[in-house]
C-alpha cells in the first residue's frame, strides 16, 4: 500500500483497537507499525492481535511491521493499610523491604537492588515524577527521606530513580518468557525497555537469535549517556520521552530528541520519536495546536517514524488520531522549508562502496528527471543506506524476504515491494520496472534508479548502480550486454 509520506506511523494496539474491522481501517489509514504493548494483556490476546495483523497484510498485500515492546523492570511501592496518603513538603518518609501496609509516614519498596545502589543525596521520583524525594540516609535495607515536592501517593505507583545507574538487568523474567513467546510468534522487531548499557542489548540480541530486530528504549539518563554505545548494538531506537522526561529536567529532552534522531540517522538505523504526541486525543476527536507542532517538529527533525500510544490503544479516536499524524506528515513534507532542514542536515558517508552507491542514487535522482530509487536488498541494508540519504523521491525496496519487507516498514520513504528470488542483474532492473509502473511510481517512459548487489543473494554486497527506463522493450534494447 503506497503511503503519500516518508515519515511512518506507528499505532498501539490495546482494548480500543483489537477488533479486526478496527486494525484494518488503522492500516488503511496510516499505520505502517503495530505495537503490542507486553506490559498490558496475556498472551492469547497478544497472539490474536498478532493474526488479525497478518491477515489484514495478506488481504491488502501490504507488509506490516509488528513492535512487541517489553515491560522491562518495573519498579513500584508497595501498598497503604488506609488508602492514598498525602505527603507534605519537608516530611520525613521512609521506605524500606518491610512488605507491611504502609502509611503516610512509610511504605514498602520491595527492590533491594534500589537500596544497594542509593547514596545520601539521591532523589527518588514517584508515580511519574509527581513526588520527588531526598535520601538523607540509607543502607542495605532503608532509605530514610525528605519529601521535596509533595502530593498523593498510593498502592504500587512506579518510582524512578535519575541519579544512580541500577544494577538491574534490562530483562525480567517476564520479559524472557515473553520474548521467546513473540519471536515464536513472529514479531518483526522487539523493543527493550529501560535500557541502561549497551550489554542489556547484547543480552536480548542472544535471546531472540536473529528472530527479530532489537530497537532500544532510551528512557534513562544512563542511555543518554552511553547512547552510541547502545546504537552501535542495536538494530533501531526509541525516543521514549514519557519516563526520560521524568528522570531528566523537562528542558533537556528537546535538545537530546535532536541529537539522538542525528545520530541513528547518521548511522543509517531507525529511529522512532514517541510519547504524548497527541495525548488529547485519546478523549478529543482533535489534538492541541502545540501537539501538532510537536509531532511536526520530530518530523522535521528527520525521525523515521512517530508513535501513537494510549491514542491508538484506549483513546476513544485511534483512527481519527492516525488520520491526523498522516495528515500533519504530508504536509510538513510538502513544505519546501522541510527539505531545505533535512537537506542542510545531511552529513556525507563515504566509507564503503555500498555508502557509494547510494549517495551517486539520490545524486542522479535529484538531478534529472528519475521517479524512484528501485534498491533490490536481502538483509535490508541498501534501502537503509538509501533511507539515510532521504532522497527527494520515492525508495522501493524489493526483496524475495518478507521478514526483510515486515522490518523495513519501519524506515523512513522505504516502499516495500515483493518480488521473486532472482540472479541476474538484467532480470532485477525488469522486476523494479515494472513494480514502479504497477505501484504507481512511474509510467512506461519515465526513468528510474536500480541498485543491487552482484552476485545476487549475499547481504552487503552493493556494487551495482543502473538508470533505466520503465519500458520493458527499451531495457533489453539499452542493455548493456
Amino acid at each position: 500500500m503506497r503511503r503519500h509520506r516518508n515519515v511512518k506511523i506507528v499505532a498501539t494496539l490495546g482494548p480500543a483497537s483489537e477488533t479486526y474491522d478496527t486494525i484494518r481501517a488503522l492500516h488503511e489509514a496510516g499505520a505502517d507499525v503495530f505495537r503490542l504493548n507486553m506490559s498490558h494483556g496475556d498472551h492469547d490476546g497478544i497472539r490474536e492481535k498478532h493474526r488479525i495483523i497478518r491477515e489484514v497484510e495478506r488481504e491488502l498485500n501490504s507488509p506490516i511491521a509488528i513492535l512487541a515492546d517489553l515491560q522491562g523492570p518495573k519498579l513500584r511501592v508497595g501498598t497503604f493499610g488506609n488508602g492514598p496518603e498525602e505527603l507534605e513538603p519537608g516530611a520525613s518518609f521512609r521506605l524500606d523491604l518491610d512488605r507491611a501496609d504502609g502509611d503516610a509516614s512509610w511504605v514498602c519498596l520491595p527492590h533491594p537492588e534500589i537500596f544497594a545502589a542509593l547514596e545520601p543525596g539521591a532523589h527518588l521520583l514517584v508515580n511519574d515524577g509527581k513526588i520527588r524525594l531526598k535520601v538523607k540516609d540509607c543502607g542495605a535495607d532503608f532509605a530514610e527521606c525528605e519529601v521535596i515536592i509533595g502530593g498523593t501517593i498510593s498502592d504500587r505507583k512506579g518510582v524512578n530513580v535519575p541519579d544512580v545507574e541500577l544494577p538491574l538487568a534490562a530483562l525480567s523474567e517476564k520479559d524472557r518468557k515473553d520474548l521467546e513467546f513473540v519471536c515464536q510468534l513472529g514479531v518483526d522487531w522487539l523493543a527493550l525497555s529501560f535500557v541502561q548499557r549497551p550489554e542489556d542489548v547484547t543480552e536480548a540480541r542472544e535471546l531472540a537469535n536473529g528472530r527479530a530486530a532489537i530497537l532500544s528504549k532510551i528512557e534513562k539518563p544512563s542511555a543518554v549517556e552511553r547512547f552510541s554505545g547502545i546504537l552501535a548494538a542495536s538494530d533501531g531506537i526509541m525516543v521514549a520521552r514519557g519516563d526520560l522526561g521524568v528522570e531528566l529536567p523537562v528542558q533537556n529532552v528537546p535538545p537530546i530528541q535532536k541529537r539522538l534522531v542525528r545520530a541513528c540517522r547518521a548511522a543509517a538505523k531507525p529511529v522512532i520519536v514517541a510519547t504524548q504526541m497527541l495525548e488529547l486525543m485519546i478523549e478529543s476527536p482533535m489534538p492541541t495546536r502545540a501537539e501538532v507542532s510537536d509531532v511536526a517538529t520530530a518530523i522535521y527533525e528527520g525521525a523515521d517514524a512517530i508513535m501513537l500510544s494510549a491514542e491508538s490503544a484506549a483513546g476513544s479516536y485511534p483512527i481519527e488520531a492516525v488520520r491526523t499524524m498522516d495528515n500533519v506528515a504530508r504536509e510538513v513534507e510538502g513544505d519546501p522549508t522541510y527539505t531545505q532542514i533535512i537537506e542542510a542536515s545531511r552529513k556525507a558517508q563515504r566509507n564503503t562502496v555500498a555508502d557509494g552507491i547510494v549517495a551517486a542514487a539520490r545524486e542522479i535522482a535529484e538531478t534529472t528527471d528519475i521517479k524512484a530509487i528501485c534498491c533490490f536488498t536481502q538483509s535490508g541494508t541498501t534501502a537503509l543506506l538509501t533511507a539515510r540519504e532521504r532522497p527527494r523521491v520515492p525508495i522501493m525496496a524489493l526483496t524475495s524476504l518478507r521478514g526483510t519487507a515486515r522490518r523495513l516498514a519501519l524506515s523512513w520513504g522505504v516502499n516495500c515491494v515483493m518480488t521473486e528470488e532472482l540472479t541476474r542483474f538484467k532480470l532485477a532492473v525488469v522486476n523494479a520496472a515494472r513494480a514502479a509502473r504497477a505501484e504507481g511510481y512511474a509510467e512506461a517512459l519515465d526513468q528510474i534508479v536500480v541498485t543491487a548487489g552482484v552476485p545476487f543473494n549475499v547481504p552487503g554486497t552493493t556494487n551495482i548502480l543502473r538508470v533505466a527506463p520503465c519500458q520493458e522493450s527499451l531495457i533489453y534494447s539499452t542493455d548493456p550486454g
